[in-house]
């Protein structure tokens, strides 16, 4: 009574309750005695597999076996040798009799047999396949009877299986033993346990226990044999059953049939060694074999080697099998590209196979690696991610994007690389509505502020087709203070007409933003005067906008007058998401080539679509403007704008993030930073008819100044707009850019939200560059003129 409750007691402690292992449901085949489960772990539910062997006692022959294979398992180590977790013993009783159980945790796998029956390769993919791991466990026998002088002694089908990533691994270690050649004098059994492997799979020599002739025989002569067993299984796709089926060569490729020959050899010494079968069989010299050994030793390669390989590896992927490229080869790309081993063409590789994921697997198996990507400072790394972002922008989440991503996107604004500034701005289409509203306030749109005076036109223009998409994204005290400034401002007023042209569009495609007093007194006004434009497609964009907006003015004024004056600012404006949509569509039709001429040139390259919409033009009718211009007829005697030095966006955003740059010059409402060239007569009056400030009619003043009255006469005099131009102002008006803090200037539409501009003694203004009346005597000509004099003298 005492022995059982000890034996019980002892069971209990290492018994499979005990074991760190949920034991699952077991597989149809297994090798020897061995039962192969599925299982996962206690701690985090990560899949193993489980194999349990069984006896009637703790002496039974195949227990000591079990034994033997796992403490093999446990020594020997080799990428392609099964990975070996844990191992415990148990003793459980049933009434009289006691059964003793050995567990072996492993790597998750699954025998081969039943691999290749859930794969279903057929012709030439199986044959790689079949190649690749035949290369892999070759190199596993190589290791254990050349490197190890150990014999294996079962090589076969059943001793084989595939990792979650399909490659093949050796186990089954029961019968392995060291090779003890040099003790030819004894004549006991090298393999201890040889009588578990079964007579089909054994050599004449191993089959008669003639161990003097074993001994004298190579260490690879026994495995090599088992190499030749598991090659006619594996393309017969049968069991042998017998050692004469193996004469059967129908099945062996032809590649292979002269190695094969030669491992079934019925002289021990003339075996082929598996080393030899691994480097000159002409059988694995296919692509797969090539690609993945190519990945694997990727470390040793050198950078043009690399290059050229993962520019082809596209193509080359989708010649692979299927199943092979997504379980290997892009867990292999991904590793690669994470800790900096590939080259950036790479990225290419691993979107174009990530897009055969689902949803679910491309979140787990790609997003991770391209989020940590992001983080590089290599500029080929990032210029890939931008070109490809719309592949998976769509899958990061909100908090990903605003908290990860973002801020090394960012960088990109203030790049010396036009291009990467480009990429960088059309990112932001994908990236924007993922943003919170603190970030686009506090950020995105200082960065926008900057590159709307950038010196690429091509850059300003898409940074103006971006805001007009990005509007509804914005909250509304943000909209009212940045969008109508950031394109009647700065775009409509661009030296680039495609710039004035995407002004035009953009506040057509966020009309439902303003309300009828800015539409009247601050948007028509603006675009009017582009209606006389030297470009024949801002004209047709000017007309097409005063037509808009007038329809709304007109759907107001009906309001108005029959009493219902709820939603007269908006009445009738169709929603801004449809608005959005005819904005982006227009901006992509062609136009005619004799138009485009003026704008290209020999030098210009490849055009920027604006806004991601896949164009080369930023026009919606008869003309096409190249977006992406390094330099043009047009442009290249005019020096391009000036970057401004202020950070604050576009005036004070209502977002609650003031940052104290009171002091610093208003993004929108400063426009003197672009170094504009003296522009055509007709190009001329129209700026001047936009500078003008517009005022609600007044009675005219009779003390005007007689200095100023001059002026504004001669304006007039050289205005082509002077017979419907705006009253003059008002005497008591003070010049446009000489605000007195604290005070507000009616005949300034601006002046209510932009930020105080700086005096002339923070940043003297270049000659010809006031806006509007200027003051009689100017200090800055008069100080041209002194220097002029002195310099005379």
């Amino acid at each position: 009574m005492f022995k059982f409750l000890k034996g019980v007691v002892a069971g209990s402690g290492s018994g499979p309750n005990n074991l760190p292992y949920n034991i699952g449901d077991p597989y149809p085949s297994a090798w020897g005695s061995w039962t192969h489960h599925r299982g996962t772990s206690k701690d985090d539910g990560t899949p193993v597999s489980i194999f349990s062997l069984s006896g009637s006692n703790a002496n039974d022959g195949h227990l000591a076996a079990g034994r033997n294979g796992v403490k093999r398992l446990r020594t020997v180590r080799h990428p392609n040798i099964l990975s070996f977790l844990h191992s415990t013993e148990a003793e459980t009783f049933d009434g009289s009799a006691t059964k003793v159980t050995i567990y072996i945790v492993t790597e998750p796998v699954m025998p081969l047999s039943e691999k290749i029956k859930e794969l279903g390769l057929e012709g030439t993919q199986r044959d790689e396949y079949y190649a690749w791991g035949l290369h892999r466990i070759a190199k596993a026998v190589s290791f254990l009877n050349n490197d190890c002088k150990l014999v294996h002694g079962s090589v076969s089908l059943a001793s084989v299986v595939v990792t979650q990533t399909l490659d093949w691994k050796l186990h089954a270690f029961d019968v392995l033993s060291e090779f003890d050649g040099n003790n030819e004098a004894s004549t006991g059994p090298m393999l201890q346990y040889e009588w578990l492997v079964g007579s089909q799979y054994k050599p004449t020599e191993l089959l008669k226990s003639d161990w003097a002739t074993i001994r004298k025989s190579p260490p690879w002569a026994i495995d090599s044999w088992g190499l030749g067993c598991l090659i006619y299984e594996l393309f017969s796709g049968m069991k042998l059953s017998k050692t004469e089926e193996l004469r059967n060569t129908a099945s062996i490729p032809k590649s292979l049939l002269p190695d094969y020959q030669r491992l079934l050899s019925s002289m021990p010494s003339r075996r082929l060694n598996s080393s030899k079968l691994v480097e000159n069989s002409e059988y694995f010299q296919n692509k797969l074999v090539d690609t993945i050994h190519f990945m694997e030793i990727l470390n040793l390669k050198d950078s043009v080697e690399k290059d050229t390989f993962f520019r082809k590896l596209p193509n080359l992927a989708e010649q692979l099998p299927r199943q092979i490229v997504l379980k290997k080869l892009l867990p292999l790309l991904a590793s690669s590209l994470e800790f900096g081993s590939a080259a950036a063409p790479a990225l290419t590789a691993l979107l174009k196979m990530g897009s055969w994921l689902s949803s679910e697997e491309f979140s787990t198996k790609v997003l991770p690696t391209i989020v940590k990507l992001f983080a590089s400072n290599d500029r080929a790394i990032r210029v890939g991610l931008l070109q490809h972002i719309d592949q998976y922008g769509e899958s990061l989440s909100a908090q990903v994007v605003d908290e990860q991503v973002y801020s090394h996107v960012a960088t990109g604004f203030s790049d010396t690389s036009a291009f990467l500034r480009e990429l960088t701005l059309k990112s932001m289409l994908v990236l924007a509505p993922k943003l919170s509203q603190r970030t686009i306030s506090g950020s995105l749109l200082k960065y926008l502020s900057k590159l709307q005076v950038d010196e690429e036109p091509a850059i300003r223009t898409n940074t103006t087709i971006l805001l007009g998409n990005i509007g509804s994204y914005l909250n509304e005290g943000t909209r009212k203070r940045v969008l109508i400034n950031a394109f009647t401002v700065r775009a409509l007023r661009d030296t680039f007409s495609p710039a004035r042209g995407a002004g035009v569009m953009a506040l057509c495609a966020t009309s439902s933003y303003y309300d009828v007093t800015e539409i009247a007194t601050r948007i028509l006004p603006n675009i009017v005067v582009l209606t006389i434009d030297p470009d024949s497609d801002v004209r047709s964009k000017a007309f097409q906008a005063v037509d808009q907006f007038l329809q709304i003015v007109k759907q107001y004024h009906d309001k108005t007058n029959s009493g219902d004056t709820t939603g007269a600012a908006s009445g009738g404006i169709p929603s801004g998401n449809a608005l959005l949509g005819w904005a982006m569509s227009s901006l992509t039709l062609k136009g005619k080539p004799s138009e485009q001429t003026p704008v290209a040139s020999a030098n210009a390259v490849a055009p920027l679509t604006p806004a991601l919409s896949n164009a080369s033009s930023v026009t919606d009718s008869p003309s096409t403007m190249p977006v992406r211009v390094s330099s043009s007829d047009d442009i290249a005697n005019q020096p391009a704008p000036v970057s401004p030095t202020s950070t604050d966006g576009w005036g004070e955003l209502d977002n609650g993030l003031h940052e104290g740059h009171e002091s610093e010059k208003d993004g929108w409402d400063d426009i003197e930073s672009l170094e504009e060239p003296k522009p055509s007569p007709s190009l001329a009056n129209i700026q001047a008819a936009q500078k003008r400030p517009v005022s609600q009619p007044k009675p005219q003043v009779s003390n005007l100044q007689p200095k100023n009255t001059a002026k504004i006469t001669k304006n007039e005099d050289d205005d082509l707009w002077g017979s419907i131009a705006a009253p003059a102002p008002k005497s008591t008006s003070k010049p446009l850019n000489v605000k007195t803090s604290g005070t507000v200037d009616d005949d300034d539409p601006w002046a209510a939200i932009a930020a105080p501009a700086p005096t002339t003694r923070a940043k003297p203004l270049s000659a010809g560059r006031g806006r509007g009346t200027k003051p009689a005597a100017s200090k800055l000509g008069a100080q041209r003129i002194n220097r002029t004099s002195s310099s005379g003298m």
